[in-house]
């Protein structure tokens, strides 16, 4: 199947937005929707990924910033102990009409920073955030689309959905802590979406056990499998190597990984994304060799 390009805007320098909340919405018993507006969310109307993404970013207290909180200018002048401390959320929904942008927040009591951020959001707050970035969106030209990934994974596959054609074949996975945390999503006649419960099972176990034991439509899915990092792994090794997907038409990445903060996983991201493809790669090469 030829696959035509999807033709993107030119990438740019991490642009640097201040949204204002306008209002915010329980979801599910543990994720919250915080939805910005003001100036900076009007940048999001010129892309097409569904899964856009900003980068948060929260002040350190004490430290001096500039006015135009210049982020050039904070590298080059702050110890970094002092730059602002970054996680990385995928955007649910830009409506250019009412220029309002949403993102969804897991949230886990005082755990972490974004989540109480927004558990404690009220209308006029400021968020500063950089951003967009993404690099993924549905191909209308695929056999069908393979979506999968935990709750950290939502909002790029809820918006992932809505934006498919009526007639698209999709089988979406997601894994959550229980039947309360599934959402309604808009999506195709034709989508097939499985919601997978951990309980007290380890994170990820659900979701892999649901997709390696599926049977998938006839053809060649265009993927997208997202979350906690160990899950990918382990999602990406049986598309590649059990269901034989190209990795061409494969958009895979850890979010997040067990153990590890934003920063610290932020830091050895790219190393892992490496080494996992190098021994998974290997290993298919072994295995074609010797069959």
């Amino acid at each position: 199947m030829t696959v035509p390009t999807t033709a993107r805007p030119p990438r740019e320098a991490p642009r640097l937005n201040r949204g204002r909340v306008l209002r915010t919405e329980r979801l599910t018993p543990h994720m919250i929707r915080v939805v910005l507006g003001g100036d900076g969310p009007r940048w999001f109307a010129a892309r097409p990924d569904t899964d856009q993404y900003v980068k948060l970013l929260f002040p350190v207290e004490g430290a001096a910033y500039p006015e135009s909180f210049d982020m050039a200018a904070v590298r080059r002048d702050l110890p970094r102990d002092q730059w602002p401390r970054t996680r990385t959320y995928t955007v649910r929904s830009w409506d250019p009409a009412a220029a309002e942008l949403s993102i969804d927040f897991v949230v886990h009591g005082d755990q972490g920073l974004a989540g109480p951020w927004a558990a404690a959001a009220r209308p006029g707050d400021e968020l500063l955030f950089l951003g967009p970035g993404g690099g993924y969106a549905p191909d209308p030209a695929a056999d069908w689309h393979l979506l999968a990934g935990d709750e950290s994974a939502l909002p790029a596959i809820a918006a992932a959905l809505a934006a498919m054609p009526p007639t698209a074949v999709v089988l979406a996975f997601v894994e959550g802590a229980g039947p309360v945390e599934e959402q309604k999503l808009a999506a195709p006649a034709g989508a097939d979406i499985r919601w997978s419960h951990r309980g007290s099972g380890r994170h990820g176990d659900a979701l892999v056990a649901a997709v390696t034991g599926a049977a998938f439509p006839p053809g060649t899915p265009q993927g997208f499998v997202h979350g906690e990092a160990h899950l990918v792994k382990e999602l990406r090794r049986h598309l590649r190597h059990d269901r034989l997907v190209p990795r061409e038409r494969l958009s895979i990445s850890g979010y997040w990984r067990r153990g590890s903060d934003e920063d610290g996983w932020q830091a050895g991201k790219a190393e892992w994304n490496r080494q996992v493809e190098r021994e998974q790669e290997a290993a298919a090469d072994d295995g074609r060799a010797t069959a």
